[in-house]
């Protein structure tokens, strides 16, 4: 893996800076915080006039098959900018549905995604938050030619915006492997689906949907019946990692703004960057940002490169849980009372790699995941389930 950007890379990732810094002010932020639909739709067309919706899809489909590295350099300046647009929802639904789907379903939804006229998401999680298939209980009965689904789904992105909604259900008893599960592609607009937003530290679209005999047709089966679970890792481990680069945009932007004060603001008859414990923790910020961001390319490089990458997603995340938090909390310290005014705008970067940290597991979770591996335990390395003890 060559840790250094490429022209092109280094291209997309200041294009898509100046696009935002140019389109997303924190004013806007601040107006989508208190918005319904959760996203402003007039950035989000210009983000698919950029190529962004269809970055990774299939050029069958108007998409350009580009790596996710390139979509990771995306993330995180969406990140950067707090921009509020149902990418992250989007592309690791539309990936997933372009690796798994049918050519009919592809047929009939990547198009729009690559245009951005149409926006999904995904559910997976319920009352237990893990990403174990025991923890999904929402059932798909068979009736005829249609699927009858009943139950409900937590912490959704962007659900109340998004046309369509990759669902995982359980079509019969779990197994050691995970079978029983299946993925449903589900239009979100369907009879018997309640959207309840739930509120967030990030203020950003998440809801609870309950879903009473929603009649979903067999032909909207994504892969095959009862052995969903791994396309559903695939899945969760792209969201993951996305995640995880929109949350190192976020904090390296914090600690600018931390670094930044620190030269300016004066104490003492000199400014607070003068101060040695001042500088340790800008050094200390800056060192947490920049291994975050080898450990998550490196998972992204290893996933473009058609290689294992559960360990390498889990690293990343365990790590940037800590640290971002860590940075964004700094970041506050330096800047003193003003830090916590919310007339200032440091905390939109504090609530949301604050927020973003909780989502798609903990730091426990993904440290369980690498010492599977580190244990070379028998079995697939599954996200939540406990560690044996070691051998002897």
């Amino acid at each position: 893996m060559d840790v250094l950007l490429t022209d092109e890379e280094m291209m997309v990732s200041s294009t898509a800076r100046e696009f935002l810094e140019g389109e997303c002010s924190t004013a806007l932020v601040r107006k989508i915080e208190e918005d319904l639909k959760g996203y402003a739709p007039e950035l989000w067309a210009k983000a698919a006039e950029m190529g962004w919706t269809g970055m990774c899809l299939p050029d069958a489909f108007g998409g350009q098959e580009l790596p996710l590295v390139y979509l990771g350099l995306v993330m995180q300046e969406v990140g950067r900018a707090l921009a509020p647009i149902p990418l992250l929802s989007t592309a690791v639904a539309s990936i997933a549905l372009a690796r798994a789907g049918s050519p009919e379903q592809k047929a009939r939804v990547l198009p729009g995604v690559v245009e951005g006229k149409t926006i999904m998401t995904w559910g997976f999680s319920e009352k237990d938050p893990r990403f174990l298939p025991s923890t999904v209980h929402m059932t798909a009965v068979a009736e005829g030619d249609h699927f009858v689904l009943n139950g409900s789904k937590m912490f959704v992105d962007n659900f109340a915006a998004s046309d369509y909604c990759l669902l995982a259900c359980r079509t019969s008893a779990t197994t050691p492997a995970g079978e029983g599960l299946t993925l449903l592609l589900v239009d979100s607009r369907s009879e018997g689906i309640s959207n309840i937003p739930l509120k967030t530290l990030a203020r950003d679209s998440q809801s609870e949907v309950i879903f009473n005999n929603v009649r979903v047709p067999s032909a909207n089966l994504v892969g095959q019946l009862n052995q969903g679970w791994p396309v559903m890792q695939d899945m969760l481990d792209l969201a993951t990692v996305l995640l995880t680069a929109q949350m190192l945009g976020a904090t390296r932007m914090d600690a600018e703004m931390a670094i930044d004060h620190a030269k300016y603001r004066e104490a003492f008859g000199q400014p607070i960057g003068a101060f040695q414990s001042i500088q340790h923790m800008c050094a200390d910020m800056i060192i947490w940002i920049d291994g975050g961001e080898l450990l998550t390319y490196e998972a992204l490089w290893k996933m473009d490169m058609g290689m294992p990458a559960r360990v390498e997603v889990s690293q990343a995340k365990a790590f940037c849980n800590e640290k971002c938090v860590a940075v964004v909390r700094n970041s506050q310290s330096i800047h003193g009372g003003i830090g916590f005014m919310m007339e200032f705008d440091l905390h939109l970067w504090l609530r949301r790699v604050t927020a973003w940290a909780t989502r798609l597991g903990t730091s426990f979770e993904h440290r369980e995941r690498v010492a599977h591996a580190l244990l070379d335990c028998p079995g697939q390395v599954v996200l939540g389930q406990p560690v044996p003890p070691v051998p002897g």
